[in-house]
């Protein structure tokens, strides 16, 4: 490899919006992330909607949709 060229590679702390925070390395010192281990529902088996900035309500008064609405379906006779 070149002199002088790559990065520094050594100990970085991420921390999680949930409050949890471990050791790891990479280039950069400190990592601040939204999901973890501890708190993604793939690992935690528990279902969490995640929208930031409100992508989901933007969309739907960008294109004019209305809200969905979940409720009892109407039987069919």
């Amino acid at each position: 490899m070149k002199s002088g060229i790559h990065p520094q590679y050594g100990p970085a702390t991420v921390s999680c919006a949930c409050g949890e925070t471990f050791l790891t390395r990479s280039t950069l010192p400190v990592l601040k992330v939204e999901i973890c281990s501890k708190c993604h529902p793939l690992f935690t088996g528990r279902q969490k909607l995640i929208d930031p900035e409100g992508r989901v309500e933007r969309f739907q008064r960008k294109y004019g949709r209305k809200p969905l609405v979940t409720g009892p379906t109407p039987t069919q006779g």
